[in-house]
């Protein structure tokens, strides 16, 4: 199959997000503006649909959205090196979220609206210029998926751009009015992606392409939070007002059958997707784009142009995949000997551009929790060992260094290869002996009898030292027996759908009361995720092939009935760290329940000893703040401005 070329093409905001015309850069033919004209043409509306593609860059791998998808939640919190953007989304009393301060919730508002009018352009003008209805249908996934992440985030919003809803919007607008949740639903969402549904092919057209099962997956999902949404069982407050009735006469229970139907027809029917054999597998760098990535942001070290980003380095914005930046810690702290007393301390572990290391920007950092609770099974799950990356080697020789040992802990000899910290997984008989301060490490680790490396056990973590994640890091093939570009932007697709999550939105249904199929009830739904999960083919802690099979253990380990609690947490343990844990919490109403607390150690190098961190989680912090850029460009009333904003944040 033809792999698909994303040109930097994106629709452009001017003054407000109504003030949509799209710019675009061609292969051949530069443009600085789309005049509306354009879309009347074959070429602009192929342009427009590449667009939204490539739109996708600018959301997904930016680590300021990703920042605003999972810190504050049971998965992470704000790090050391945290500024007010990831402090702020911690709700632990390091500041408010905001309209101004927003920690990257306003990402979605500032690049969805565009995307959606772009969106609006093609199937507007489908028709003059022949585009075949499978086409049209992409356009049409790109909107209803994209009014589904807004109406998550925001509440309702508007379904009219300037020129009527869901239209094409070509003049300056300076006013606006919100729809409500279940009018954004029923007249956008739903019918976008049904369409969508009908007209996508099985196999996409191009390598990433939406096809039936991309738009049934966030069909699903759309229905299954929309059934949530109606049931309202904490009465968390919605904006702007209205009834928890559904304007087609449809009740909760409707939805969640639906969500249920369409998830298992997708399992019954996968067309090129399926589960990858392993969980390492899934991730290992090399494996992209594998028959589990349903839908991603795509990058390529192949080139600058299509990756949309430096191959050299990352700015840290624009199109860049550079989420996992933040939740990499300052590896290169750490220190060796030169002498055996542990003096002279060398870097022995250089910033490199490959999937255990690449580049530390320590923003945020995993909660004790997480280790603790989510991954309590670290034996027979596999999910652990492929998530974090728990022990640093010495890497010096590829950054020049020809010394052919230093000496690490216990004034033993440690080479090239070697692990030089460790973190362990649980608390080893024999104490632990930990430095006061940064200690001969350099980063506070301590020691244990007869090991080389240094180590800290994950029940000490803290907010300047914490596995990094290795699943989403960085992976290159250029490196040329070198550090490589480790400042670069990570060339690796972020993955935003997964085939997997077909298994998870059918359980949740059932849980909420869908009748199903004979062999896919909740728990036997769950244990087909469970199973896998049991399957190695890697160690990554000892660095050796492991073929275990613990997957009949793991579907013992699942309990007979499953609740919500649990679901969320083997969503935790299958898709930790990937962005979208707020979206579980909000939908779900747990959010309070399950991340009101946390543990973890203070920045200081030495620390070891984690306190209990509380949050001042409200009702209000269930919807995000509208961008305060929108709010001042609009040519309204103070009143009416207030009033767009959703409340808490005036």
């Amino acid at each position: 199959m033809k792999r698909m070329n994303l040109k930097s093409i994106m629709g452009t905001a001017l003054l407000t997000l109504f003030l949509v015309a799209c710019s675009d850069i061609l292969d051949e033919q530069p443009r600085s503006i789309f005049e509306p004209g354009f879309f009347k043409t074959s070429q602009g509306v192929n342009g427009g649909l590449t667009s939204l593609y490539a739109n996708l860059r600018y959301i997904y791998g930016n680590a300021y959205y990703y920042n605003s998808g999972i810190t504050g939640t049971d998965e992470a919190t704000y790090a050391q090196s945290a500024d007010g953007n990831f402090k702020v989304m911690d709700i632990s009393g390091q500041g408010n979220i905001t309209s101004s301060a927003t920690g990257g919730t306003g990402t979605l508002w500032d690049n969805m609206f565009p995307a959606i009018n772009t969106a609006s352009g093609i199937i507007e003008n489908a028709t003059a210029v022949g585009l075949d209805a499978s086409l049209i249908a992409e356009a049409l996934f790109f909107r209803g998926f994209s009014y589904f992440m807004l109406v998550q985030t925001y509440g309702g919003v508007p379904l009219d751009l300037g020129a009527g809803e869901l239209k094409f919007n070509t003049a300056p607008v300076r006013t606006s009015v919100r729809n409500t949740v279940p009018e954004v639903y029923t007249k956008g969402i739903f019918p976008d992606l049904l369409q969508a549904v009908k007209d996508l092919p099985e196999t996409s057209r191009l390598t990433g392409t939406a096809t039936k099962n991309v738009a049934r997956l966030f069909l699903a999902k759309a229905y299954l939070t929309y059934g949530w949404w109606l049931q309202n069982p904490n009465n968390i407050p919605t904006y702007p007002a209205a009834d928890r009735k559904d304007p087609d006469g449809k009740d909760a229970s409707w939805y969640f059958q639906q969500a249920y139907d369409i998830a298992t027809t997708a399992i019954d029917n996968p067309g090129p997707y399926g589960l990858m054999d392993t969980f390492y597998e899934l991730h290992k760098g090399g494996n992209e784009r594998n028959k589990e990535m349903m839908l991603y942001a795509d990058h390529t070290e192949a080139s600058e142009k299509y990756n949309g980003a430096s191959l050299t380095y990352g700015s840290g914005g624009g199109a860049d995949n550079f989420a996992c930046w933040m939740m990499t810690w300052n590896y290169t702290e750490i220190r060796s000997g030169r002498n055996p007393d542990g003096s002279g301390g060398a870097a022995s572990v250089l910033r490199e551009a490959s999937q255990d290391l690449g580049r530390p920007w320590t923003r945020m950092a995993p909660t004790l929790n997480v280790f603790q609770n989510t991954f309590a099974d670290k034996e027979n799950d596999s999910r652990f060992d492929a998530t974090f990356t728990m022990v640093y080697r010495g890497n010096w020789p590829k950054g020049g260094d020809k010394t052919e040992f230093y000496y690490g802990a216990n004034g033993m000899k440690v080479y090239p290869g070697d692990p030089i910290l460790s973190f362990l997984p649980v608390d080893p008989p024999t104490p632990i002996t930990y430095p006061s301060g940064p200690g001969n490490s350099n980063v506070g680790a301590g020691t244990l009898p007869g090991r080389a490396d240094y180590v800290i056990a994950v029940s000490g973590l803290s907010r300047v030292v914490y596995p990094g994640t290795w699943k989403l890091s960085t992976y290159r093939t250029d490196n040329a027996g070198g550090l490589g570009q480790p400042n670069a932007g990570i060339t690796r697709p972020f993955n935003i759908a997964k085939f997997s999550e077909f298994y998870f939105v059918a359980a949740e249904a059932a849980i909420k009361g869908a009748t199903t199929k004979p062999g896919k009830n909740a728990r036997e739904l769950i244990n087909v995720i469970r199973a896998r999960a049991g399957k190695w083919s890697f160690d990554r802690y000892n660095n050796v092939v492991k073929t275990t099979d613990n997957s009949e253990a793991m579907k013992a380990a699942t309990p007979a009935n499953i609740d919500i609690n649990y679901l969320l947490a083997e969503m935790s343990r299958e898709y930790y760290g990937e962005g979208f844990r707020w979206f579980d919490l909000v939908r779900t109403q747990k959010w309070n329940e399950l991340a009101s607390s946390y543990k973890i150690a203070s920045s200081a190098k030495g620390d070891h000893t984690p306190v209990v961190v509380n949050r001042n989680i409200q009702p209000y912090h269930y919807l995000r703040p509208i961008p305060q850029g929108q709010i001042d460009g609009m040519e309204m009333t103070d009143d009416e401005k207030d009033a767009y904003q959703n409340p808490g944040y005036n």
